[in-house]
């Protein structure tokens, strides 16, 4: 008896499910191998690095900025070479006061009356900037020592114009790397990418752009760290590479709600890059259209495709084939249901969590769908709630200056 043609499409649709998250890394694996290259970072003495902005936007983040602050000046890099830049975007609380502190170490505040976004803030500090090359990370990041002197290492090959470090994840409390699945299956993603020239954006977290290469961006843009690596390589066709070795930590979102928001803004400014970024989607960008369609176009239309397969199965239902695929999604959504109250032991069960894992995934890219599409995502941000962190272990013995009331540079 042939197949109802609703339960052709159902597979169709589960079809481009399954190769976006299970075919497509087998495909990028085979192929980073067959035709990519790696690139050892080069070992470059103090003389021939570059000049370092390390440019860390805020916003009321009087809770971390000083350990952030302290972190920034333990890096190992040539005095004189590294300033540490603080872009304070609309500040309402101690922020700015506690940047101000510490101008005599030379960090220095670009303090803006408004809180306009990151994306904005990114777009008026830069131009601020003397540096060659540019460090982004965020407030409640902390890099290890050697991080901003390898991703500037990187840049003594002319061809690369962004560089991508790597981030870990780690438990506020406990301060454990708690890398999952999904991020360990994401890092992987990355390195096959690098390997064949396609790596797509950066980690906000922890990336540097050489300054002349840095767009301006649309002020509402949600996914920076997205946008401005890719953007840059359309206009000059300079490499974007990952280096695994350039490492900075972060805490992981403090509640299960707190990451779906977060998921739902990236997957809103995920539908709004194709706006921006469309043109990579040309074959003559090469391994860069192939990651881009797989990778990011595809997930983002998954979950209409899951959507679209569980509803045509549902019509279809009545043949023996189509009972046992519906009975297959509903089983498989259920488990989704329960894995978020499943013990953590034996470790068998964390794998059966997976499943909810991929259904919160796609679920807060539906919303986010909407959200762009309404254009009810902001661009501005508010603070995250978080544990508040002590200095960073080896982080500098520094003598603060007293709280200056000479108003902030940059306004």
């Amino acid at each position: 008896m042939a197949a109802h043609p609703l339960e052709i499409a159902c597979l169709i649709c589960l079809g481009v499910v399954g190769f976006t998250y299970l075919g497509y890394p087998a495909l990028i694996w085979a192929c980073s191998r067959l035709f990519g290259r790696g690139d050892a970072p080069p070992e470059r003495g103090d003389d021939e690095l570059p000049t370092v902005s390390l440019l860390i936007a805020a916003h009321n983040e009087e809770l971390d900025i000083e350990a952030r602050i302290l972190n920034a000046l333990a890096q190992d890099y040539p005095k004189g070479k590294l300033e540490v830049v603080i872009a304070s975007d609309g500040s309402t609380d101690g922020t700015n006061e506690i940047v101000r502190r510490y101008a005599r170490h030379g960090v220095r505040l670009l303090a803006y009356p408004e809180n306009r976004g990151k994306a904005a803030v990114l777009n008026r500090s830069v131009p601020e900037l003397a540096a060659d090359i540019v460090v982004l990370s965020d407030a409640n990041t902390h890099m290890e020592p050697t991080a901003v002197r390898r991703m500037a290492a990187r840049f003594r090959d002319a061809s690369i114009g962004v560089v991508c470090g790597k981030l870990v994840l780690v438990d506020p409390r406990s301060g454990q790397n708690v890398d999952g699945v999904y991020w360990k299956y994401e890092t992987f993603l990355k390195k096959c990418e690098s390997r064949l020239g396609a790596l797509l954006g950066a980690n906000g977290a922890i990336y540097a752009i050489r300054r002349r290469l840095f767009p301006v961006v649309r002020a509402n843009t949600l996914i920076d760290d997205f946008v401005i690596p890719l953007d840059a390589k359309l206009r000059s066709g300079g490499r974007i590479v990952y280096d695994p070795g350039a490492v900075a930590v972060e805490d992981t979102a403090p509640t299960m709600r707190a990451e779906f928001r977060r998921r739902v803004r990236i997957g809103a400014g995920g539908y709004q890059s194709i706006g921006m970024l469309w043109p990579l989607l040309s074959p003559v960008n090469g391994w860069v259209a192939v990651t881009f369609f797989c990778h990011k176009i595809l997930r983002w239309v998954c979950p209409f495709f899951l959507l679209a397969a569980l509803v045509a199965n549902a019509v279809a239902l009545g043949t023996p084939s189509a009972n046992r695929l519906f009975a297959v999604q509903l089983g498989f959504y259920a488990l989704a249901a329960v894995g978020p109250v499943l013990p953590a032991r034996p470790r068998v069960l964390r794998y059966l969590r997976l499943p909810a894992m991929f259904v919160t995934m796609n679920l807060a890219l539906f919303v986010g769908f909407f959200r762009w599409l309404f254009g009810s995502q902001s661009g501005t941000w508010a603070r995250t709630e978080r544990t508040a962190p002590a200095a960073p272990p080896g982080a500098p013995v520094v003598d603060p200056d007293p709280v200056q009331t000479a108003p902030a540079a940059g306004v």
